[in-house]
């Protein structure tokens, strides 16, 4: 994923604690209208988040594996290594295809 992507979602991540205050400040519960719009907001944004967490786990498992393929001489640690990229790998794609529909607005 590129770093104007991660940018973006590291901004969200401010959002949402903005949007997790506001939703819980009796003027913003007072205004229905203004509340659901922020709760929807909320729920759009929980979603990113999760799939940025996901994402942001694959990539440093991966990054893990690697290095331990390149440092460690272990046959048997060296293979599970091996075996967890041939798992993780084929995931970041999708996840990165995922995560950028959901930064489409709806």
């Amino acid at each position: 994923m590129n770093n104007q992507l991660i940018n973006r979602l590291d901004g969200l991540s401010a959002r949402f604690e903005e949007v997790s205050t506001l939703i819980t400040d009796p003027s913003v519960i007072a205004d229905m209208k203004r509340f659901v719009k922020l709760n929807k907001e909320y729920s759009d944004l929980e979603k990113i988040l999760s799939k940025k967490k996901e994402y942001e786990t694959i990539l440093k498992n991966i990054e893990e594996a690697k290095e331990i393929l390149i440092s460690n001489s272990d046959a048997d640690l060296r293979e599970m290594a091996r075996e967890e990229l041939d798992e993780l790998e084929p995931k970041v794609a999708p996840l990165e295809e995922e995560i950028k529909i959901l930064l489409i607005p709806a």
